[in-house]
């Protein structure tokens, strides 16, 4: 494991992206068997595709581009169901990248 420098992490895709990589993808596994296929993978290349992570004290958050539900094509999905799905698949992402990065949630 690539030991987690937060300094090196403005620069993340150039010194971390397989593990981010690595992080995502544990997390759309993860969402992939608990929810409905068809709704995660709308999210997946709908509105986590233009998501940023990002570090600061001591804590990754995942940013979500502007009107995500908006950027949701083709699944049929009340705005309550999306938010708290979404919500959780951040969750689950933000998780992952502690785990994949060694970095203790403070």
């Amino acid at each position: 494991m690539t030991e987690f420098d937060p300094e090196k992490f403005e620069d993340k895709y150039v010194h971390y992206f397989p593990q981010l990589q690595r992080a995502y993808k544990n997390a759309f596994d993860t969402m992939n068997e608990a929810y409905d296929s068809e709704l995660i993978h709308a999210i997946d290349q709908g509105i986590l595709n233009e998501s940023e992570p990002f570090y600061a004290d001591g804590e990754f958050h995942v940013e979500l581009p502007e009107d995500p539900a908006d950027r949701l094509g083709g699944v049929l999905v009340d705005d309550e169901k999306l938010e708290a799905t979404l919500a959780r698949y951040v969750e689950e992402i933000e998780s992952e990248l502690h785990r994949v990065f060694g970095v203790e949630r403070s």
